[in-house]
């Protein structure tokens, strides 16, 4: 992961103008930068170092990774290091046509196709001169083209989760320029299948160490859903035995159903006992045959969860079971990766948000989700893509309201400021004329008294960052707000009002 390469390039002018022509990399567009403003999903710096007559880009990353995008919204990894870049765009000129070839083609396939588009590519110009020469003069290995695709499609399967650009304003993805990523439960659940291997050979110190640790026993019965062996009743008793400690959890329910599907009556004191909990699990476990059932109820009615809940085919199970495991686990930008495109592909195609039967009304609940998921992840610019195309789609005067509401918040988390009180305009604006009924009862309940917070906290936002007019005109609204409410919901908000006027007060 060196740039001795990129140095040599930058101090000879000669090996510099042979690697922009013809092997497209061009230091000299460097200072043009990029198409739009970018940056990576994880965060960390990038360096435009070259570009190409295309309008794509060359950047190098924190760890010296070569990323390129080019302008058509794509983007991935091509080098573990600019040398390593620099030997495979010299040794496979028109390399973006190699991206989908892997090493699983076969040396004969990749030489094929090598010597197509290598020919194609001499119909225009030769290269095999200025190769020679700027390999030489740069140190490069002559490597053969076979070694150079498998450098290649190693690299740009490195792209996520750690390497992937966003439009640095919108927030919006790249697409992965190569070969797809494979599902996300597989990374996720390779603990799990472990766990479930070492619980199964029955070693009394791993059955302790993976039910003593949530995300474990978690991952474990994950796993069991999905590779269901017949002798695993013991371990899905004890699983279940212990997952009563995170009270009710999907997974607790799951380990209930895996364990029920065994119609084995003798386990229906303990569901009994393992739903009698706490009240959560007792609300959430209804339905458990009563002691005395036959093996027949006691499998219908773990067969009907598990059809309607569990299945045993991973693709079925909702994203946010496997960004959650990923998330638990420490995994974060695969979280995050898998959410923001998830998020895309709704921005793209709102039809997703249609329910079945109902292809004119669009549910937004899967937005809010987002908005929440990102917002535990602290990242405040994806949580705003989802509020924001959540908020438009409210119908109801509360609910918009309500959106807006969450959304102001949001955009003071990420001190974006005037737009957080463009925002909460709006939001008055609705309650001045609401155009339904919704709204009449606003200012007696709790939404009164966390709309009124919100202003005094977005004015004591604005009154920090020195901005004395924008917060006088904010603590006139916010005053106004409180001034209408309930005695009850204005209860509590009166202390940060006088708190946040007296700030008001000290800017002059």
């Amino acid at each position: 992961m060196t740039d001795h390469a990129l140095r040599l390039l930058r101090r000879h002018s000669r090996l510099a103008e042979l690697a922009a022509f013809p092997f497209g990399f061009d230091l000299d567009r460097a200072a043009h930068g990029h198409v739009e403003e970018v940056r990576l999903a994880s965060g960390g710096p990038l360096e435009v170092v070259a570009g190409d007559d295309t309008g794509g880009t060359y950047f190098v990353c924190a760890d010296g990774s070569m990323l390129y995008a080019d302008s058509e919204g794509g983007a991935g990894i091509i080098g573990s290091g600019v040398d390593e870049a620099l030997e495979i765009m010299i040794g496979l000129p028109g390399w973006h046509e190699y991206t989908l070839l892997t090493p699983d083609a076969g040396a004969e396939e990749i030489l094929a196709r090598v010597a197509e588009i290598e020919s194609e590519i001499q119909e225009s110009y030769g290269f095999d001169e200025e190769r020679a020469e700027l390999r030489a003069a740069l140190g490069l290995p002559d490597r053969s083209p076979v070694e150079l695709v498998g450098m290649l499609h190693a690299a740009l399967l490195r792209t996520e989760p750690d390497f992937v650009l966003l439009n640095a304003h919108e927030g919006c993805a790249y697409t992965r320029i190569g070969p797809p990523s494979g599902p996300l439960w597989e990374p996720v659940l390779a603990a799990g299948h472990a766990d479930l291997a070492l619980l199964r050979a029955g070693d009394g110190a791993a059955w302790d160490a993976v039910t003593d640790d949530p995300v474990r026993r978690r991952l474990a019965l994950r796993a069991a859903q999905f590779d269901r062996a017949e002798g695993d009743l013991e371990l899905l008793r004890h699983l279940l035995r212990h997952e009563t400690k995170s009270s009710m959890t999907d997974e607790l329910r799951l380990a209930a159903v895996l364990v029920g599907l065994r119609g084995d009556t003798r386990d229906l004191p303990l569901l009994q006992e393992v739903r009698e909990t706490d009240f959560d699990t007792a609300c959430g476990l209804g339905g458990i045959p009563a002691p005395g059932a036959s093996a027949a109820e006691l499998r219908g009615w773990a067969q009907e969860l598990d059809d309607s809940l569990f299945g045993t085919d991973p693709a079925d199970e909702p994203l946010h079971t496997w960004t959650d495991l990923a998330r638990d686990q420490g995994m974060t930008e695969l979280a995050r990766v898998a959410l923001i495109r998830d998020l895309d592909d709704i921005v793209m195609d709102q039809s997703r948000l249609r329910p079945p039967g109902a292809p004119r009304s669009r549910a937004a609940a899967p937005l809010r989700a987002l908005a929440r998921d990102f917002e535990e992840l602290g990242d405040h610019l994806q949580a705003l893509r989802a509020q924001r195309l959540y908020s438009a789609l409210q119908e109801s005067a509360w609910d918009r309201v309500s959106a807006l509401l969450e959304q102001a918040g949001l955009e003071r988390a990420a001190n974006q400021l005037p737009r957080s009180a463009d925002t909460l305009a709006a939001l008055r604006g609705i309650l001045a004329a609401p155009g339904d009924d919704s709204l009449r009862h606003w200012q007696g309940v709790n939404l009164g008294r966390f709309i009124a917070e919100e202003h005094y906290a977005l004015t004591r936002a604005l009154s920090e960052a020195r901005r004395p007019e924008e917060s006088r005109a904010l603590l006139k609204a916010a005053d106004a707000i409180l001034g209408g409410l309930s005695e009850n919901a204005a209860h509590g908000v009166r202390e940060p009002a006088e708190e946040t006027a007296a700030l008001v007060r000290r800017l002059g």
